[in-house]
């Protein structure tokens, strides 16, 4: 028998979560809902893949938008979709969920009829779960007769190819048709017909796990060690009990007279901010081990841990820990119980959940806005003259970027805001300005409400800010620089936007103080950007210390974007060689090297918008050969 190629395999419910995002009242107050995929099983496939375990996901989902979200989010964390199949007469199912204070987190299931609920037998591929080595199992999907035939020929499937099998009780009474709609949150209900169909199951099982009210369940009885000796006399799998900010227990073998005397593992103290979602992470963290061989110590410590950090943050499958962050939580531990207000680990958090991203960037920037409006002017031409223009480098870029991978552009709203959906749509990485043009000190184009500004922008937007910085500036200048970028920052975590920081000196500085100096001020003010963009510099060993300020003060960053400056293909040629001795350049950002002298021509009314296309992309497209050219250069001298 071949080893298996996908380590972990989750069935079950997936799901649109709509979270509250007003904390501290109920459903019936929320304004507005945060949207994150959702479902116990899904989560958990999500969790495992964040913590580097190759997982799968069995499931159902509606064909209309929400389940092309679920869809397209479990792949963009690393989950193998191929299971996932489409039901062309079921909707996605929704969850409603609020904050309302530390110990009360209603939520509503919108589950009628839903896609994942209408899984059955003819779903599942057993020459797919023997490729797993290990398969997970919800009990939501043992309430129904159509899902439990589903799971009991994945379990077939999986003890056949000598795959372990796992159930996660995930006990939701109303989901088993107990108590009314607006009970979502109810956990402690007997039924004589979960404890049957779970008990069913056990004897198949390798792993169980539960919190004590779901093993109350899954054992027929209220009195948790008796319910523990029942689950016992059907399984010999090992038995985890999840007791919350305790931590948990864990049982190989014969159920001893007290709880205690398991396998124990003190939980973390932090503040809870969520519940909802820490048993999910909670397994994720426990698999991680337990598939890799670690020992059930470590098992139950890394389960803990993913617990603990998912209970402190708004979400579920969003608020699961990565691999890299779970470890430092391990080591270091955080600075307050309150861990969405640790700033470093709340920044190992979002840097290591950014959503992959094919490098080379190769950016054609069109931004320029006053530069724009002072050829306009010149030439008595109407703003919406500037938009037509900006349409015609967009679809001279579209042209180029047909087919390809890595392409990006940054355009602002103002002059390009009518291309800007066509940009998003077309898969491109794109980045917005918003920053005013010219400002000295830093301002921005929507003043204080730049947070609330961003809130309406596509997620994978990028907020681009140029900021006049110079190391050598006044203390009273300099402050406020910092203070403006730091806002930004905290607009960018709100939101969720990545942040990119274009560095240029001030007009009129006297002497050119090295890129590095500038990185060091910055981020020693506790700023740390997704992305640099910033003036090619001749010498390589000025990229050595800027790679040098990166490493000291955020490996995590995603890298830096090279200026073109005006330049000429030749200029560009040398200053894209001397930037391929940085390991953390990742591409270029080129604007008037590329379509200012179109724009020229076309202002004065020499060149056709055909002409205009056919221009701006013959120079993208140049641009583009002498940054692979000097790629080519760089790996010879290497």
């Amino acid at each position: 028998m071949s080893a298996p190629t996908l380590e972990l395999c989750c069935l079950g419910r997936a799901a649109v979560d709509l979270y509250g995002e007003q904390v501290g009242c109920g459903l019936e107050d929320v304004s507005t809902f945060a949207r994150y995929l959702g479902g116990s099983p899904a989560n958990t496939a999500v969790g495992a893949a964040r913590l580097g375990l190759a997982s799968a996901m069995i499931t159902r989902v509606g064909d209309e938008q929400n389940g092309r979200f679920v869809r397209a989010v479990l792949a963009r964390e690393g989950v193998d979709v191929s299971q996932v199949a489409t039901d062309p007469s079921r909707l996605t199912a929704l969850v409603f969920l609020a904050i309302r204070d530390r110990d009360d987190f209603p939520h509503i299931f919108y589950r009628d009829n839903c896609a994942d609920m209408a899984l059955d037998r003819a779903d599942i591929d057993p020459a797919f779960i023997a490729r797993c080595g290990a398969l997970l199992i919800s009990g939501t999907h043992l309430s129904r007769e159509g899902t439990r035939g589903a799971c009991a020929r994945a379990v077939q499937a999986a003890r056949g190819a000598g795959a372990r099998v796992i159930l996660d009780i995930d006990y939701r009474p109303v989901l088993w048709g107990l108590g009314a709609h607006g009970d979502g949150a109810r956990r402690e209900a007997p039924s004589d017909a979960a404890t049957a169909r779970i008990g069913a199951l056990l004897p198949d099982c390798d792993l169980v796990v539960g919190t004590e009210e779901e093993l109350c369940v899954a054992g027929g009885s209220t009195d948790i060690m008796a319910a523990l000796r029942a689950v016992r006399a059907r399984t010999q799998a090992l038995l985890v009990v999840k007791l919350g900010p305790r931590g948990c227990v864990a049982f190989e073998g014969p159920i001893p007279v007290r709880l205690e005397d398991g396998l124990r593992a003190e939980g973390f103290p932090v503040e809870v901010f969520n519940v909802l979602g820490a048993g999910d992470a909670f397994m994720a963290g426990f698999l991680r081990g337990w598939l890799r061989g670690e020992t059930l110590a470590t098992c139950c410590r890394y389960a803990n841990a993913c617990g603990a950090l998912v209970v402190s943050r708004h979400g579920c499958a969003p608020a699961m820990p990565t691999m890299v962050e779970l470890e430092r939580f391990l080591a270091h531990g955080a600075s307050t119980p309150r861990l969405r207000e640790d700033r470093d680990l709340a920044h190992v958090h979002r840097a290591t959940t950014r959503a992959p991203l094919a490098t080379p960037l190769l950016v054609l920037a069109f931004d320029h806005r006053s530069w724009f409006e002072a050829l306009a002017a010149q030439h008595g031409a109407a703003p919406a003259r500037i938009a037509a223009f900006k349409a015609l480098v967009a679809a001279a870029f579209e042209r180029v970027a047909q087919g390809g991978t890595g392409h990006g552009v940054i355009v602002d709203d103002r002059y390009g805001e009518a291309i800007l959906p066509r940009l998003t749509a077309g898969g491109h990485w794109v980045a917005r300005p918003v920053e005013s043009p010219n400002a000295l000190p830093l301002a921005f184009e929507w003043g204080e409400g730049l947070g609330l500004a961003m809130r309406a922008w596509p997620a994978g937007h990028v907020a681009k800010c140029l900021a006049y910085f110079h190391p050598g500036d006044a203390p009273g200048l300099r402050a406020l620089q910092l203070e403006r970028l730091a806002a930004l920052a905290a607009a960018c975590e709100a939101t969720g936007h990545e942040m990119l920081v274009e560095l240029l000196p001030p007009p009129g500085a006297s002497g050119n103080a090295p890129a590095h100096l500038a990185l060091e001020a910055i981020y020693g003010a506790g700023i740390r950007p997704d992305w640099w963009k910033l003036p090619p510099a001749p010498d390589p060993t000025a990229w050595r210390a800027i790679d040098a300020a990166i490493e000291r003060h955020d490996p995590l960053c995603r890298g830096v974007l090279v200026l073109g400056m005006e330049a000429g293909p030749e200029a560009l040629r040398e200053g894209f060689a001397a930037a391929r001795a940085s390991a953390r350049v990742r591409g270029f950002a080129v604007g008037r090297s590329i379509f200012a002298h179109a724009a020229e021509q076309w202002f004065a009314g020499q060149w056709s918008d055909a002409r205009v296309t056919e221009e701006v992309a013959a120079r993208y497209e140049e641009t583009i050969r002498l940054w692979q050219g000097a790629a080519t250069k760089h790996r010879e001298i290497a």
